[in-house]
């Protein structure tokens, strides 16, 4: 998963796009190479995130449970995993964030998404300044809406 780590996003977009369907002979929807470059990225960045958050549990949880018969598979549900996504959910949150910023690199390959319905919005209007403070305040609501649901289950899972 590294691999999809350390290769900017635009360039793993390009190779989905452009790079595999040339390969195969074959041609690739613009919405599903979206889809496939956000999600091997993000994905590579979730399961940094789930690693981190088992190894954050003390390794003595899991002794304690192996010592007590319980199974390796029943120790991580019941066990585990419970404590281990209280540190992971603000960084879900985070990644998912990100992934939602991401989503206009995508416009690269034809996506029309906000970025990009802004660009459109101009070439027809010439307006500048008024339609990207619009998408300006659309990301930022998002983005905050999703920050402040972050604070609440941070809040939640800390009880």
């Amino acid at each position: 998963m590294d691999i999809f780590r350390g290769i900017p996003l635009i360039v793993l977009a390009f190779f989905i796009y452009f790079g595999i369907p040339q390969a195969f002979g074959f041609k690739m929807d613009p919405n599903l190479a979206a889809v496939l470059t956000l999600s091997l990225n993000a994905g590579a960045y979730i399961t940094e995130i789930i690693r981190g958050g088992i190894l954050a549990v003390d390794k003595g949880q899991m002794e304690a449970a192996r010592s007590l018969g319980i199974p390796y598979g029943k120790s991580m549900m019941k066990i585990i995993l419970p404590q281990a996504v209280r540190v992971m959910v603000p960084s879900f949150i985070n990644q998912f964030v990100i992934t939602l910023k991401d989503t206009s690199i995508m416009s690269v390959i034809g996506i029309v998404e906000l970025t990009q319905s802004g660009k459109i919005i101009i070439a027809r209007t010439f307006e500048t300044s008024g339609i990207w403070l619009v998408v300006a305040i659309m990301y930022l609501i998002v983005i905050t809406l999703l920050t402040k649901l972050s604070n609440v289950l941070e809040r939640r899972l800390s009880k």
